[in-house]
């Protein structure tokens, strides 16, 4: 395997190189892959794996799919129903994922920020030190490739939390309530000084005021963890602490991640430890205030410079709930706005003819509202969720 790696630079980036490790031979052998590191300086070092499109990869659109928390590696979306195949039971083997998402796209999976996954080095902890990782990656990459460059691209990111609808859901999910009125309302005036520790934060970029306002979000939806429903998943019970407890796959996934053969193969040392989540990049992010802050603010710029945006979230989802989206979509500042607020709500029907969910839609933004589907929509709702996403990326009506 280490006879293949190829170094990849940039003459603008003199810090940056790709470690490029040729075809992986894993997963799905049915199509073009490539496996490595950005390395920055010796200090960090950012796995990813690229997987072709399985129908038209010189023309299909390339995805970039970013995993959230922060501390949550992209790899798990890859084997979480996103990607061509999921982890089979016992984590010794893989099995192809029909309902794939790079079908009709090509993608790269991209383990970050630093420390989660596969990646390793200096901790980040903030999203603008992460981001220009990224994009300096992308710079290269695409030097590299230049097969890929004319073909639309899309990022595929997590929600964003809207603190405010947390009590919403918690007591008024078309799935019944969690919690009792009387919590979900002290949830609701606890929101009220959270709110203003949040603003705070904003207007002042002071580090001790966001880390106070996070920590009062924190205990705001404490009663919710307490509950032992999933937080990612209203409708089903585990310990939040624990996250094999509400998705038995994720402990299959780290013992596969973690097999020898597997790292040798994608050119990973054999000693690193595939992390599938990490509190200490969390708790980094934490520390400055990461978390409290606004990133709505940079969708509108988006939209006036037609790039779509499409915000969908499972009508389960907890932490990231539809509820939230709904309404931060409504509030985002564009010229768009009143037209998306007008407009209206259409049933999103699947090409195998199900209604599936409700969608909002003007010019380039779209909201779109799945039904029976937690957080993990790919895992959750597999045939549905590969249409809106093939209509999505061909730009063509939900």
């Amino acid at each position: 395997s280490a006879q293949r790696t190829k170094i990849l630079t940039h003459n603008a980036f003199s810090e940056y190189k790709i470690n490029l490790i040729r075809q992986p031979n894993l997963c799905d052998k049915t199509v073009q892959q490539y496996s490595g590191y950005i390395d920055v300086k010796d200090t960090k070092h950012l796995f990813f794996w690229f997987f072709e499109s399985r129908s038209k990869p010189q023309e299909d659109p390339i995805v970039l799919w970013l995993s959230g928390g922060p501390g949550s590696p992209s790899t798990k979306g890859l084997y979480f129903g996103v990607g061509p195949c999921s982890v089979k039971p016992g984590g010794n083997d893989t099995t192809f994922n029909p309902y794939s998402w790079n079908n009709n796209s090509s993608f790269i999976f991209l383990d970050q920020p630093i420390n989660t996954g596969y990646s390793y080095g200096e901790y980040v902890s903030d999203t603008f030190a992460a981001a220009y990782d990224i994009y300096v990656f992308l710079q290269i990459f695409f030097q590299e490739f230049r097969q890929y460059v004319n073909l639309d691209f899309h990022i595929a990111v997590n929600a964003l939390v809207q603190l405010k609808y947390l009590p919403k859901m918690a007591c008024e999910s078309s799935y019944g309530p969690v919690l009792n009125i009387s919590t979900c309302n002290q949830m609701s005036r606890d929101y009220i000084q959270c709110a203003k520790m949040t603003k705070t934060c904003y207007d002042t970029k002071n580090v001790t005021v966001c880390v106070t306002a996070e920590k009062c979000f924190g205990r705001m939806s404490q009663p919710y963890r307490n509950s032992n429903r999933n937080i990612f998943d209203i409708r089903a019970s585990c310990n939040n602490d624990n996250s094999a407890s509400c998705y038995p796959e994720i402990q299959d996934i780290a013992k596969y991640c973690n097999r020898e053969d597997v790292k040798i193969e994608l050119g990973v040392n054999p000693s690193l430890v595939f992390q599938l989540s990490n509190d200490i990049v969390s708790s980094k992010f934490f520390s400055t205030g990461d978390m409290v802050r606004r990133f709505d603010i940079y969708i509108p710029s988006l939209l006036e410079s037609n790039v779509r945006v499409l915000v969908y979230a499972g009508d389960a989802d907890f932490v990231c709930n539809w509820f939230g989206c709904d309404a931060w979509t409504k509030a985002l500042k564009w010229s768009g706005t009143k037209g998306f607020n007008n407009a209206n709500v259409t049933r999103w029907i699947t090409t195998t003819g199900n209604y599936s969910g409700d969608v909002r839609t003007f010019k380039g933004l779209t909201f779109l509202r799945i039904f029976e589907s937690g957080h993990m929509v790919a895992h959750d709702q597999p045939i549905a969720s590969l249409d809106f996403f093939n209509k999505w990326i061909f730009n063509k009506d939900l």
